[in-house]
């Protein structure tokens, strides 16, 4: 089922925020690169396990997306099997247990979770979370200082791994009430020792809480780190107004649990419904929601595990059911993931305490258990098998969803790289389209993104004078929008608008400093205006930024070789960089062996410089770039007279 996945690409969605355009990731395991995970965020949270296993998938697999699928896959099976057991030990029932764990290995809800490598949090995180449980139930049995400490760092691991973890503590106490009854008990110390310490004087459900108070501080640190990471990243997504994300919470927390019994349609993305959800969907969810709970506390005593799943499910939905709204997607699948164990756990036991005088009982729960199983298990191969790619991802949203501005988006995107540009441009308008009909600010960044990719499109067509509109738009929408300015430089460059150009890459870095392409961009500019030194100061800066970046490289390399100011020359240091760059760039670039025999000429070695001349203007030749040609045919000329060159402008 989900073995299918190692055979998957990476999608346009994330991945390549996570894994394979994130120089920092695809390094592999660095001390640096470690480091970075502790100290800096990841795609707007905090989370250095997720981003550390990531890392070490691209040692072990490069950029080979099976191999990160099969982590996935590893990590889920590995959380299936501990949720089996963690069941087993607090319940005692065998086969409940492994439906339960059979639901959560199966459902389609959850393809979504592993599937997408993106997603590795989620499979990561549940690691640690039934570890942590795992870990709690020995707690519980014989209680130490030791094995309080164990639930404490197996917690703060699966905080590292995903900060939705932050409601476990109220999973334990639920755990507490059912299955492992501790509200009913004495305290086993108590009963043993005449003199007692001040927690021990408490009442039971006071203990209780109090226990969990190191795990709740351990979850504050967490809810900390993630609102800093998110707050600190330009360019962030402005907040529904609130009574949206209330009432599409509402009616999400029903979406879920209608989803869990009838799996269809899913798709990776849901556009919000804005303030257009229906009052009586709104009030049906509500009524629903508080029938169910007054259900459960009224059968607490009766049947106290409806109580546990119910609110397991409620609470562990709480910091990603859109009360804070992180993204404009109206709910995810992904969000199941943990959350409703809770319902199965539920439905689970309801149903053996529901057929206990059935006659055929044994045979009804044999065939309603197999055919659920096997029901699922189809329902989920097909749901893997969209996302194959990102072309059949989107596609499939597109198909079971509407007015969906991101899939459209994202296939535009998709396009844009393939260069099918007609296909692009129809796809971003479309998406503009839609987006168009939301004019409140918190779509700005999105209609920002659209109006970016639209105009990258219309650049590579060649239809410049279009494309500085839709930058301009973007710019307009968000001015923190820094690709946007980068893209707005590099065709106003084209243009020959090159103050301009200088300006909206100055912006650009304002707001990204690091960015090595930017640098690189206004060295070029610099360069072009006469201004050496600026243009020196921006190579080397992308140069520290992006170390194996071959363009500022090879253009820092030509400045050092060829100026006419000899306190800027540097022959030596010339070679070096060129030869990387000639490296680098795997030979096949004449443009880095004319540098490099210029390089060789400004250290005295002519032969050399001749030879790498000569190299270079046959790969021109059967490249057919004839100004290429002419240019190396007049350097070795002056080679050949043993004169280096001389030239202000850069070699490209």
């Amino acid at each position: 089922m989900f073995g299918q996945t190692i055979g998957h690409e990476f999608v346009n969605f994330d991945d390549h925020v996570y894994v394979y355009d994130n120089p920092l990731v695809t390094k592999g395991i660095t001390v640096d690169g470690v480091a970075g995970a502790f100290i800096h965020s990841h795609a707007r949270n905090w989370h250095p396990l997720t981003t550390m296993s990531h890392m070490l998938d691209c040692q072990l697999y490069g950029l080979k997306a099976g191999g990160h699928h099969f982590t996935n896959v590893l990590l889920h099976t590995v959380a299936v099997l501990l949720l089996f057991g963690v069941l087993r030990d607090m319940t005692g029932a065998f086969w409940r247990s492994a439906f339960v764990a059979a639901l959560f290995a199966i459902h389609p809800l959850h393809v979504e979770s592993v599937a997408w490598v993106a997603e590795r949090k989620d499979v990561l995180s549940a690691v640690f979370f039934m570890l942590t449980l795992g870990a709690y139930v020995r707690y519980v049995r014989a209680p130490s200082i030791g094995r309080y400490v164990a639930v404490a760092f197996l917690f703060a691991l699966g905080l590292m791994s995903k900060p939705m973890l932050v409601t476990l503590p109220f999973v334990l106490l639920l755990l507490d009430y059912w299955p492992l009854r501790r509200f009913e008990n004495t305290s086993p110390t108590t009963s043993k020792s005449k003199s007692h310490s001040w927690l021990d004087r408490q009442s039971i459900p006071r203990q209780l809480i109090l226990e969990k108070i190191p795990l709740l501080a351990l979850s504050v640190g967490s809810c900390v780190a993630t609102l800093l990471a998110q707050s600190q990243r330009a360019g962030s997504i402005d907040q529904l107004p609130f009574m949206w994300r209330v009432n599409n919470a509402f009616v999400s927390y029903v979406t879920y649990v209608w989803e869990m019994f009838w799996p269809a349609r899913l798709a990776v993305f849901y556009p919000h419904p804005n303030n257009r959800l229906p009052i009586w969907e709104i009030i049906l969810a509500i009524a629903f929601l508080i029938v169910v709970t007054a259900t459960a506390l009224i059968l607490e005593k009766k049947r106290p595990y409806i109580l546990t799943g119910w609110f397991w499910y409620l609470g562990m939905l709480v910091p990603v059911i859109g009360f804070v709204q992180v993204g404009e997607q109206a709910h995810a699948d992904r969000y199941t993931y943990l959350p409703q164990i809770g319902l199965y756990l539920l439905i689970t036991w309801a149903a053996k305490d529901l057929t206990p005088f059935w006659r055929r009982r044994r045979a009804f729960l044999i065939i309603g258990t197999g055919s659920t199983i096997v029901a699922l298990c189809c329902c989920s191969f097909v749901q893997t098998s969209y996302w194959k790619n990102s072309e059949r991802l989107w596609t499939h949203a597109l198909a079971v969803t509407s007015n969906n501005d991101v899939a459209h988006n994202n296939l535009g995107f998709l396009f844009l790289r393939r260069g099918e540009l007609d296909q692009a441009i129809s796809h971003f308008q479309t998406a503009l389209n839609i987006r168009s009909s939301n004019v409140e600010a918190h779509y700005n960044l999105g209609a920002a993104l659209i109006h970016n990719n639209l105009g990258n499109a219309l650049t590579r067509k060649g239809l410049s004078d279009e494309a500085i509109g839709h930058y301009q738009e973007a710019v307009r929408l968000r001015a923190d929008y820094a690709d946007a300015h980068y893209n707005f430089g590099s065709v106003l460059l084209q243009e020959g608008r090159i103050d301009e150009a200088i300006s909206h890459w100055q912006k650009a870095l304002a707001i990204q400093p690091y960015d090595g392409d930017v640098h690189t961009s206004l060295g070029n500019a610099f360069l072009e205006k006469g201004l050496v030194r600026e243009a020196i100061n921006h190579y080397q800066q992308a140069l520290e930024i992006a170390p194996q970046d071959v363009l500022s490289r090879n253009n820092l390399a030509w400045i050092l070789a060829t100026s006419s100011d000899a306190s800027i020359r540097n022959g030596a240091k010339a070679v070096v960089l060129a030869e990387q760059a000639v490296q680098l760039s795997g030979g096949k670039n004449p443009i880095f062996f004319r540098t490099l025999a210029a390089s060789y000429a400004e250290e005295g070695r002519f032969s050399e410089a001749l030879a790498v001349a000569e190299r270079g203007m046959k790969m021109a030749a059967v490249q057919d770039n004839r100004g290429l040609v002419n240019a190396l045919g007049r350097e070795i000329a002056l080679y050949q007279a043993r004169s280096p060159l001389r030239e202000a402008s850069p070699a490209n």
